[in-house]
């Protein structure tokens, strides 16, 4: 229910996105006739692609991920690029407006031509044809400059200026088009390259005050937002683990978000978790997308790989001469699916010994708040991607008190690592995929 009415809410927003690509990219860029009745159709059929990918990719019908993701992409960045053309647009469309609208000029009237010769009209014979003056070539006037007692023709008034600004208009408009078109999928490539090269390595080394010198230099892989799902399989889960392994770590933390699926559509995706190394286990904490996806099923699921599940509960892990708290805690997410399934920070926590540092698993960075109240000394989180498609990282930090990298929470420090997958598109642009490797070092 929770997908459908997300895949609804995207509906609605994608329909009014759509209405403003037809009209910025057919409309205003085509004449009335078939080509345009084409372009709506086709504009038509992405915006009802967008909810069908969204729906069907989660009913199994896998084919559509791919042209539906890499439209959706592709959609966003032509609404950036052509809401961002919109501003210096504006005055060019405002000028040819009102250049269409201005009235022609009147032409100047003509002078009357002087009679030169005898003051006295010379009558002729009707038989004789009327003598032709120079320069006078309508009849009317021919009459007015003999007879003076005839009026000279009205002068026509005038209209509206004949109307080329269409035209410019048109050519404004195509340009538009063809450069945030060209742009989007330029941006678009270069994200799909990004989210399917193998994640980079990011070392943070992070002073706990606590922490025993003994233990200084203890290391924990961290990982997370893998989202195992219709475009990311096990070869994916085996890359990382490859990669993780090499680390050497003490402990591998894994922070949520592993999966877009149950466990009988992609329990084999995750199998290669098994072979995940450290001195000290593997751990894991569940993301809002694990409650997407049966979290009791893939619990179960991960305990059997020999990941152990931290459901609001603490460990210590001895190392090196020293102890150190390692807490996890459920997701926010977890607090729709039932009692007790939601982050309970007190149990977690609660009756610790407060001279260890303890360091907290918790899928979002906004779980540090809670967490700073009950004294956590570093918090490892995923969830944000790093925002994961640039400018939309900036949407992100409404939301969320880190976004990449360490950042401190009312006195408890926070790191996000990007993620070493991605959700809907398989693009990233400025936030590539990452495993992170977070060095504690005694202050």
């Amino acid at each position: 229910m929770a997908v459908l009415g997300f895949a609804t809410t995207m509906a609605v927003v994608t329909g009014l996105i759509h209405l403003y690509l037809w009209k910025r990219l057919i409309r205003d860029t085509t004449r009335p006739g078939r080509g345009r009745r084409v372009g709506g159709l086709v504009m038509l059929a992405l915006a009802v692609l967008v909810p069908a990918t969204l729906v069907g990719t989660r009913s199994g019908v896998t084919w559509l991920a791919w042209p539906g993701y890499i439209w959706l992409a592709v959609m966003f960045y032509l609404l950036v690029i052509l809401a961002v053309l919109e501003l210096p647009l504006l005055p060019v469309r405002i000028a040819l407006r009102r250049r269409s609208r201005r009235p022609a000029p009147r032409p100047e009237p003509r002078p009357e031509p002087a009679l030169v010769g005898a003051t006295e009209p010379v009558a002729s014979s009707p038989a004789d044809p009327e003598p032709a003056r120079p320069g006078v070539t309508d009849p009317a006037e021919r009459t007015a400059a003999i007879d003076p007692s005839v009026p000279p023709p009205a002068t026509p008034p005038a209209g509206p200026a004949p109307d080329h600004d269409p035209q410019r208009r048109l050519l404004l408009a195509r340009g538009a088009a063809i450069f945030a078109g060209l742009t989007a999928a330029g941006l678009t490539g270069y994200g799909v390259r990004t989210a399917l090269a193998p994640p980079r390595l990011d070392r943070v080394q992070i002073p706990l005050a606590k922490l025993p010198r003994s233990m200084d230099g203890f290391r924990i892989a961290t990982v997370s937002d893998i989202h195992l799902g219709p475009l990311n399989g096990r070869a994916r889960t085996e890359r990382i683990v490859a990669m993780i392994n090499q680390l050497d770590a003490d402990v591998v933390a894994v922070v949520g978000d592993l999966v877009d699926g149950t466990v009988g559509e992609l329990g084999p995706a995750a199998a290669p978790l098994r072979d995940l190394r450290s001195r000290h286990g593997a751990f894991f904490v569940t993301g809002n997308h694990e409650y997407y996806s049966g979290a009791e099923e893939w619990i179960d699921e991960l305990g059997r790989l020999g990941l152990r599940v931290l459901q609001n509960e603490r460990l210590e892990i001895a190392a090196r001469g020293g102890v150190l708290d390692l807490a996890g805690v459920n997701d926010v997410t977890g607090a729709s699916a039932g009692p007790g399934s939601g982050p309970d920070y007190a149990r977690a926590l609660g009756g610790r010994d407060p001279g260890r540092p303890v360091v907290l698993m918790a899928h979002q960075p906004v779980q540090a708040h809670e967490a700073a109240r009950h004294g956590v000394d570093l918090q490892l989180s995923g969830h944000t991607h790093g925002g994961q498609i640039v400018p939309f990282n900036y949407l992100v930090r409404l939301q969320q008190p880190v976004v990449s990298g360490l950042g401190t929470v009312d006195g408890t420090q926070v790191y996000v690592t990007n993620g070493a997958g991605f959700w809907g598109p398989p693009v990233r642009v400025g936030a590539p995929p990452q495993v992170s490797l977070v060095e504690l070092r005694s202050a």
